[in-house]
């Protein structure tokens, strides 16, 4: 897959880190991975490109977005749907979980782009306004995650 979006992510493959033991590298899905999450969460339609780029790159592991205790990307996908569920709350357009950390989630829709804003939700606020944005595109955040990790070093 040519990489347009994620370069940085692309030439960055291991997490900085004063510690060669905490410097952990990316590792991706394959396209038929990622064209089988496009089939069951984008009705088939490809996902924007900077969420392929990220999942292509590092689907399986990365050090800029977390799994959380999930296993894989479908699992991910699903517990936070059944979630969700649970609160009664819905989310209208299609969309798709990049990352998972404690009772929120990041995740970004799926008919914005090419390289579309990434939104922060928290379900189990009682708020109205439990979805916002983080104001940052998937690229943008990339990005800002490694500069930061490069400039201001990592706690391990």
């Amino acid at each position: 897959m040519e990489i347009e979006y994620l370069q940085k992510l692309k030439n960055n493959p291991k997490k900085y880190s004063k510690r060669d033991e905490f410097r952990f590298e990316i590792k991706g899905i394959n396209m038929d991975e990622i064209q089988d999450l496009e089939k069951l969460y984008n009705n088939g339609n490809h996902f924007p490109k900077s969420l392929r780029e990220l999942l292509f790159l590092s689907g399986e592991y990365s050090y800029t977005f977390d799994l959380g205790i999930n296993d894989n990307q479908k699992e991910m996908q699903e517990m936070f749907r059944e979630h969700l569920k649970e609160k009664a709350r819905v989310i209208f357009k299609p969309y798709y979980v990049i990352e998972v950390y404690s009772d929120q989630f990041f995740f970004v829709y799926l008919d914005e782009g090419d390289d579309p804003q990434i939104y922060e939700a928290h379900p189990w606020s009682s708020s109205e306004g439990w979805i916002r944005s983080v104001d940052r595109t998937i690229k943008e955040y990339v990005e800002f995650d490694i500069d930061y990790r490069t400039e201001y070093g990592d706690s391990n």
